[in-house]
Order: C-alpha cells, then structure tokens, then sequence
C-alpha cells in the first residue's frame, strides 16, 4: 500500500481516497482506515465526511439538477455507453478492490462486476425510452396527457455487502432519469464506490450531477441532509432498523423513499424437487459472499420425505467449501468484520441452546481474519423468535416439513417478504404456490435471480418500491398530469 496525492495505490491500481464534491476529488482534516477483513489490517485511509462536506455535495447537486434534467436523452445515453466502456476497462482494478476491502472470493468479485455492468448498460439503454400516455377526458372536451419529471437531487445510500453493485443500479437508474445525486459510500467499502465515482467522472458527468461522501458518522449525514428541502429523494439499501429510521426522518418533508431493507428468505423443497440440482441452488443462494446477503436463504424449508437425502447432500457440499483469503481461489471469504463475527458466533449459540444440531462448521477459524467456517444446523420444529432473523452468515438452518401447505404456512410466518424461493418439477405447483407466498420475488428452481431487465425489491419489512428494470428508473421519476383542452369546433369551422 501506498499514498500517492490523493490516492493508494493497491496490487497496481491507484484508487482516490477523497470526497468528490461539484466534479472534483478533496480531502477533509479527518480520516478513518479501511480494513481488509481477510488479515485485519489497513488498506488506505479515506477522507472522513460529516455533515458540512455533505451539504457541500447536496449544494453541487441542486444547483446542477436543472441543467441535468434538460440535457437531451441521446447526449446522456452516451455518458453512460462511454462510463459503461470505461468499467469494461477496469475491471482488474474492480475486482482487486472489492476482493480487498469486502473479502468476497475474486470469482464472485467478477460476477459482481458482471452484473452491475449489464444494470449500467441497462439504463443506458432506457434513457431514450421514457414515455407518458395520451388520452380522451372522460367526459370529452380536453385530452389526458402524462409525462414524467425527474425526482430531484436523490441520496443514494449503499450497502458493503455488493458495494460496486448497489451504486451502479441506484447512481444508473437515478442518473438516467435526470437526477442528480449524493451518494454515501458504506465505511467498511468506499474504495469500491470511489472507483466507480472516478469512471463517472472520466466519461464526462458533468461537475455537480455525481458527488460522494464517505463517513463513520452515517446518522450525522442523514440528519444533515434529509430535512433540507432541495432534497426530494432518498435510496437506501441496508437493514430495516435503520431503514424505518430514515424513513421517519424523510418524513418530515415527504421526502420520496425508496427501501431495500432485510430478508429471510425461504428456501422451499418439495417432495418431487430435482435434489441435486436443489442443493446446488442452495449452496450458492446460502453461502454467496459468506452468506450476507439479503436474498441468501435464510430457512431451508424441506419436504419430511426427501429432507435426510437433501441434508445429507448439503453437509457434504458444505463441508467441501474452501475457506480463506478471495485471492487464493477460494469458494467463502471471511465476515466483514469483527463485531460480525462476533455476533455470528452468538447466533450459533443461541441456536445450539434452543436444541439445534450442529451438522457441520460451529466455529470460528483460527486465522487473522475474520472468518467463520460454513455451518449446517438442523433444527426442530420452528424455533425460536430469532429462526426468523436475518442471519446474515454462511450458518444454514434446516427445517422440515410435512406438506406443501404446512411449508407455505411456514415461509410467510416472518415480518419480512424479500426474497423466497421454491423447488419443485411440477408447473401446478410452482405457480400455486408461488402466489401464495408473500414476498416480493419468488425463484422458482433458481436461487441466483438478479437481472438488469427485473424488478428487484421486497414487500412488508422488507422494503419500499423497486430496483432494475423499468420499475427502477420511474422510482426517479413524477408522472405529471397535463389536461389539455381542444375545441374542435372552434378549430373546424375556421
């Protein structure tokens, strides 16, 4: 690691450590380290923003909005095909950076990279594609037209867990529609969104329509900037206690929100399921990006009639699983920090006292991260409270069923409605009981299922409108109402 001006330097790549305020990269009096959570040390140390810095972003961002809005949808097409070419070129230093920082395996690294590539290009290719309605009034003599306006200046608020992914889908669909934005990097992952900021600013974004902030203090930037009333827009991603905070805080100037908030994401397996293919989608829908996720599956649901051969297969899947470092070809990286770790201990405990069996895992590894071997718990009946937590962890708990209905019954026990999942090779089945779960999204025999071209976002605790697809470039946008009048017989008589 080195500094050079305002960058580190990292395997090769130089990364910008400072705050981007109205087009241009600067340091602040303060700093915080980011820490790689594979060996615990530092990585570089960030400008540490509080609320001046932000309202510095917010200022660029409203004085630059007018001027974003108006400038055509082809000119702004470009921007994002050249930001998009740009990532393309990058994408070593993507990769690298992430796998530093968040300690996911370089392999998922690149899937991550992959992804929030196709959301970029996605809305890029949107931008020409907004439309509005025209109608007859019902009752004849004026004409119904809807168009749409942008939202305004919108605060965009990324999670660690897919740090390059969450600011390409919220930053692609906000600019897309003519926002501007501020966005606020996660403290454990500002290395990822300040490489993206940097391709924004290298494609031609002009200064003011992208600013980003890191901080320690991410209450003290959100109380600065949530009751100023040039903001008209909030995205956040991030657990649902602080989510309904923020919420609250919106609302005080009827600040549109948009939420993607927790999970506990069922993981259903019916009686007729194709097993092998089931365990496969579970392992990866379970322990991607060491299980922090909030789509991973959070309760195994399966069938009483196939449950040992499932669980059999699993543990030995598990028990396969490399852990280690991202760049040593590894298939689980280590927990983001610490305080995780040490919470996902706890959690095992608890559920080792209600009675759960350990199958496989149950500890911590000893090495000089954070890492946590993949675990399997079996667990009787439905538990306790905390079964329908989010466990955030590579801990799977199993569960068992007698039917479809008593696995449905059991899925929608829970606040939340994010994620859920079903495996059967019956079309009748899947449909029915895809309808009756109460979540926002169902995979049906698929536990990856994030697409550019789909509309991504949970129900009940889990969160408000949606992200991808045409849904999430309209949750930047107002639809206004224009009442036209036409007097065609004014006009004919002529």
């Amino acid at each position: 690691m080195s500094r050079l001006d305002d960058h580190v330097t990292l395997r090769g790549h130089r990364v910008p450590v400072g705050a981007y305020l109205d087009g241009r990269w600067t340091t602040t009096d303060a700093a915080f380290a980011v820490i790689n959570p594979s060996d615990a040390d530092p990585l570089a140390e960030v400008a540490e923003c509080g609320p001046a810095e932000a309202l510095r972003g917010l200022d660029a961002a409203a004085a630059s909005q007018e001027a974003w809005r108006s400038v055509p949808p082809r000119q702004r097409a470009e921007l994002f095909h050249h930001a998009h070419s740009l990532m393309l070129e990058r994408v070593d230093a993507f990769t690298d950076v992430m796998v530093l920082e968040s300690g996911k395996p370089r392999a998922e690294a690149e899937g991550e990279f992959g992804l929030s590539a196709g959301f970029f290009r996605w809305y890029a290719e949107q931008i020409a594609h907004l439309h509005g309605t025209y109608s007859d009034a019902t009752t004849g003599g004026y004409r119904v037209v809807t168009t749409h306006q942008p939202v305004g200046p919108s605060f965009l608020v990324t999670p660690w867990n897919f740090p390059l992914l969450m600011a390409a889908r919220k930053a692609g669909a906000a600019l897309a529609a003519g926002c501007t934005v501020l966005m606020k990097s996660a403290k454990e992952t500002p290395l990822t969104a300040a490489l993206f900021t940097q391709v924004l600013h290298d494609a031609g974004f002009p200064a003011g329509v992208v600013n980003l902030v890191h901080t320690t203090d991410s209450a003290a930037v959100s109380e600065a900037v949530l009751p100023d009333p040039r903001l008209r827009k909030i995205s956040f991603t991030g657990s649902t206690g602080v989510g309904s905070t923020l919420l609250s805080a919106a609302a005080r100037n009827i600040v549109n929100s948009s939420m993607e908030l927790g999970g506990d994401g069922p993981f259903v397996v019916l009686d007729d399921a194709d097993i092998e293919h089931a365990v496969e989608q579970a392992v990866a829908c379970k322990f991607r990006n060491a299980g922090q996720a909030c789509v991973a599956a959070n309760r195994i649901i399966l069938h009483r009639d196939i449950a040992e051969e499932f669980t059999e297969r699993f543990v030995e899947r598990a028990e396969a699983l490399r852990v280690g470092d991202g760049f040593d070809g590894v298939d689980v990286g280590p927990i983001i920090t610490q305080s995780q770790l040490e919470r996902v201990g706890a959690l095992v405990t608890r559920f080792v006292e209600a009675g759960a069996e350990v199958l496989t895992g149950g500890r911590e590894l000893d090495a000089k991260g954070f890492f946590y071997e993949p675990t399997v718990l079996r667990v009787s009946g439905r538990g306790g409270e905390f079964c329908n937590e989010e466990l955030f962890a590579p801990v799977a708990a199993l569960y068992t069923v007698d039917s479809a209905e008593e696995a449905v019954d059991f899925a929608n026990d829970t606040r939340y409605g994010l994620a859920s999942y079903v495996f059967t090779r019956d079309l009748n089945a899947a449909f029915a009981i895809s309808e009756r779960l109460d979540f926002g999204m169902v995979g049906i025999n698929r536990g990856i299922m994030a697409d550019p071209a789909a509309a991504f976002g949970g129900i009940k605790e889990s969160g408000l409108g949606r992200e991808g697809g045409h849904e999430g470039i309209y949750e930047f946008l107002e639809p206004k109402y224009l009442a036209i009048t036409v007097d065609e017989k004014r006009v004919m008589n002529r």
